[in-house]
């Protein structure tokens, strides 16, 4: 089926961009549930599962370290990643130097 969208108006343009969307994502679901099924077959009795094969699937960074903290109140720390915190901006223009905060 051949649409010519050149001649649809932007009311109609816009609804054929809607349904496609939406039988876009069926169709991409319907792939995905085909494909897991597939895999769930042929790992059927072998004793192995899919997180055996690719892991926990965990992505990014994990939580840092903290690596500075204020000497007034321990429970303020810093990490070294990011924004300085108010704290160690404040004792910094007052003079103190970064190692004075290290853990």
């Amino acid at each position: 089926m051949a649409i010519n969208v050149d001649n649809l108006s932007l009311k109609d343009i816009n609804e054929l961009e809607a349904r496609l969307a939406k039988v876009k994502s069926a169709a991409a679901q319907a792939e995905r549930a085909k494909l897991k099924e597939k895999i769930d077959n042929l790992l059927k009795g072998t004793g192995i599962t899919v997180h055996d094969l690719y892991g926990a699937g965990k992505r990014g960074r994990g939580k840092s370290a903290a690596k500075f903290a204020n000497p007034d109140d321990r429970s303020q720390t810093w990490t070294g990643r990011g924004r300085k915190p108010n704290w160690l901006v404040a004792k910094l223009k007052r003079g103190a130097k970064m190692p004075d905060f290290a853990l």
